[in-house]
């Protein structure tokens, strides 16, 4: 089934269906964390005697050395001071222009603290038992390689993937191969919070979806897409789901063809890996939909499902709607846009 996707001027009813009804107040919610900017530092570093200030700065950040030098910049620790450095200062040396750009982007982070620390009440609120962390670390890494991560005390995030979409080396070939233009697209500052909830949620919450029939993978990431919206309120829908705000009218548009795409083809039940990538993830685009149409679209109807359930049981908290079998959910829902 074939169905081309026509993007439409007019604002589609559903899309403006808001994530802002019933809000908690989390206001009185303490969060204590503080923001270090690693790059600052690690770019600044007098190159007069390079390794020992290099040792200075590495011993401030003793929980996060491992995962940079040996995770993010590929550096085997078992090298000398003076190896280690100079392979440092040469990374450090061809970012200068990643680094310049990101000082200009952000030369002010306190709003995306805010933001951070706004989620992190949400997470509070619905999921007291969450460990927290007391520091946000920026840094930049390479651009091919990790960008937002959560770590046992911190939530780290990469700068060189919110330089703006526009940014001329997102779309060099060597970055392309790695992060194609349909997820460097959102390499955009406003994503940072929404990638770092997503880390926290993972975290508390691991995937687990193997040999799982296609509608059931569905119906778990349509519950992380609605907890992911109520840790976020106020982020827009086409963002959460990583689509573009044409693409999310779109597929609001075409919900019924979207969902007859799985029923009619029999995909729901299908445990094809072959044939549930091509509906659940990343992607550049979906097939049958025609070229303008997202990926993800399983998703996408799987977010549908969940909220279609929780109007029907509005009582049931976020705890109990991750810990839900995914097959009561989809047979309660009784979806059918």
């Amino acid at each position: 089934m074939r169905i081309a996707f026509v993007f439409l001027i007019t604002a589609c009813a559903m899309v403006s269906c808001s994530n802002n009804d019933k809000i908690p107040d989390v206001s009185d919610i303490k969060i204590n964390v503080t923001t270090m900017r690693f790059e600052k530092a690690l770019f600044t570093i007098d190159t007069i005697n390079y390794a020992t200030n290099l040792d200075i700065l590495l011993s401030k950040y003793p929980s996060f050395v491992g995962n940079f030098l040996s995770t993010i910049l590929n550096a085997d620790l078992k090298w000398s001071a003076d190896s280690l450095a100079q392979y440092v200062h040469s990374f450090t040396g061809a970012y200068k222009n990643v680094y310049d750009t990101a000082l200009l982007v952000f030369k002010d982070f306190t709003p995306y603290e805010k933001e951070i620390k706004q989620g992190l009440q949400y997470v509070k609120y619905y999921f007291p038992n969450f460990k927290d962390r007391k520091k946000i670390i920026t840094y930049i890494g390479p651009i091919d390689g990790y960008g937002d991560i959560l770590s046992d005390d911190a939530i780290i995030i990469g700068l060189q993937h919110h330089l703006g979409r526009n940014f001329s080396l997102y779309n060099s070939t060597f970055v392309q191969e790695t992060y194609p233009r349909y997820i460097s697209n959102r390499f955009e500052a406003d994503y940072i919070s929404i990638n770092c909830m997503k880390n926290i949620l993972n975290d508390l919450f691991p995937e687990k979806m193997q040999d799982q029939p296609l509608v059931l993978q569905m119906v778990e990431k349509g519950k992380r897409l609605f907890v992911l919206s109520k840790l976020l309120p106020n982020k827009e829908e086409y963002k959460l789901i990583g689509y573009t705000k044409e693409q999310l009218k779109a597929v609001y548009q075409h919900e019924t063809a979207v969902w007859d795409l799985f029923v009619q083809n029999n995909f729901l039940q299908t445990i094809d890996n072959n044939i549930i990538k091509n509906y659940i993830g990343e992607g550049p685009k979906t097939q049958e939909l025609g070229e303008s149409s997202p990926g993800n679209i399983g998703s996408f109807a799987g977010w549908q499902i969940v909220k279609k359930y929780m109007r029907k049981n509005s009582n049931t908290s976020l705890q109990q709607l991750l810990d839900t079998d995914a097959e009561k959910i989809f047979q309660q829902a009784k979806y059918k846009p």
